[in-house]
């Protein structure tokens, strides 16, 4: 299937390469913030000099040098405000990561012990050449015309076997692309709106300068944050599902390690 031959990684490192490539679109709205935030500044500045004039009070300076703040992180804010929210935030992703991939490889390893011992089990039961196709092929060429029945019963075992584990791992095959796509579609939206955040970010902070829109630098921030652990948050979520066939492939690890026991069809469910 060419679908599964899709690496997801690079389509991941595209998307990261193009945030980065649209950050310079900042600079273009930074020179319109510019304009707002020095206008803002001078009405707030105003206010509260004249109001504190007009009531022969003392003049407050702290408060007066928000604006001023303000227009720094504006004047620098693709270095200033996103390289410090994304420095901060990206250990949170690779550690995330981390985790998904640790979970990742744990399966792997169990799923082939598994695999292993559903083989010695049915060597134990006789039927090695159920899940080995030269021992399969050897034993029937032994059998000979008169053992017609026989050579039947066994190719339609060995069939239905195939056809059962061709199945299963077309159906995982299946979820694993599904999965894979909705990690990418996450990714996407995720990266569509981190662009328009950062190229809005410096109106956002201009604004918030005004009296009445103060909660429009806190929400902007906030809403950021937000949007940029959804990939973690995606990759924590399959980290579980990860863990819950962890367990699955423990249990039937469990089962297959007593000689007694005979592999069915039943256990595949985990998928």
């Amino acid at each position: 299937m060419t679908l599964l031959a899709i690496n997801f990684e690079n389509l991941h490192q595209v998307l990261r390469n193009l945030y980065q490539d649209m950050l310079p679109l900042c600079g273009d709205m930074i020179g319109v913030a510019k304009g707002v935030a020095g206008l803002g500044a001078l009405f707030y500045v105003a206010y509260r000099v004249w109001k504190s004039l007009a009531s022969a009070e003392p003049i407050d300076v702290f408060p007066l040098l928000r604006p001023f703040a303000i227009g720094l992180c504006i004047m620098f804010f693709p270095t200033v405000v996103l390289g410090t929210i994304n420095a901060v935030m990206s250990p949170v992703v690779t550690g995330a990561h981390g985790i998904l991939e640790s979970q990742m490889t744990n399966v792997e390893q169990l799923q082939q012990e598994r695999d292993a011992l559903e083989y010695e089990a049915r060597v134990r039961e006789g039927k090695e050449w159920l899940v080995n196709d030269e021992v399969y092929e050897e034993k029937f060429s032994e059998l000979g015309i008169r053992q017609i029945g026989t050579m039947v019963s066994m190719w339609w075992e060995h069939t239905w076997y195939n056809i059962k584990m061709w199945f299963r791992q077309l159906v995982t095959d299946f979820f694993e692309l599904l999965y894979n796509a909705a990690g990418l579609t996450v990714d996407t939206l995720r990266t569509f709106f981190l662009v328009v955040l950062a190229i809005l970010g410096p109106l956002s902070f201009a604004l918030s300068i005004y009296d009445g829109f103060q909660s429009t630098l806190t929400n902007w921030i906030s809403r950021y944050i937000s949007v940029y652990l959804w990939l973690p948050v995606a990759d924590i979520f399959s980290a579980v599902l990860s863990k819950i066939q962890a367990l699955m492939l423990e249990s039937d690890i469990a089962l297959l390690q007593d000689p007694s026991y005979i592999p069915d069809s039943s256990n595949g469910v985990y998928i």
